[in-house]
């Protein structure tokens, strides 16, 4: 009867992990449309709005979801707290305490972090060309979020309960 019950959990464990996985391959191309979608309203504060980068930040932030609306809503605030540091050192900040809760890869915060970089300390003509840029780059990366959630998504489900029923057979 033990066994049994040990066979159980391990099973459900493994499948849970399966779609935890398959939950992640799901959530990158979701985020980073969000991601995007914050970057453009940020774009249009900045050009059209001509808002202070703190407030532009966190009107974007207003009208995001999470996890980018965290993202964008601590980089502003760590700005305001800070004002005499530049803001690609409140920005880095902000992403390295937000990426975790994120399913984005290295290349999205690498992309980021580069935009960071140019955001605050050129014109506002530079900016939306470097905020451009950096939409353009997500596009592509959500392009192939899109292509590995079609091959892994379903595969991670699978990998996940028969890996786990592998286990329950040798533990048998």
């Amino acid at each position: 009867m033990l066994k049994i019950i040990g066979a159980l959990l391990v099973l459900f464990a493994g499948t849970m992990i399966g779609f935890y996985q398959a939950g992640r391959f799901a959530a990158r191309p979701r985020q980073l449309r969000q991601l995007a979608h914050g970057l453009q309203r940020l774009e249009t504060e900045i050009s059209y709005g001509f808002t202070p980068l703190p407030e532009a930040l966190e009107r974007s932030a207003g009208a995001s979801a999470e996890p980018v609306a965290g993202l964008l809503h601590r980089a502003a605030a760590l700005l305001s707290e800070q004002p005499d540091e530049p803001f690609r050192d409140s920005w880095e900040t902000a992403i390295a305490e937000h990426w975790p809760y994120t399913a984005m890869r290295d290349n999205e915060k690498t992309i980021l972090i580069r935009l960071g970089s140019a955001l605050g300390i050129s014109d506002r003509e530079d900016q939306m060309k470097h905020l451009r840029l950096a939409l353009l780059q997500l596009k592509s990366e959500e392009d192939a979020a899109r292509e590995d959630q079609a091959k892994y998504e379903k595969m991670s489900k699978s990998l996940g309960l028969l890996s786990a029923a592998l286990i329950v057979i040798l533990m048998m």
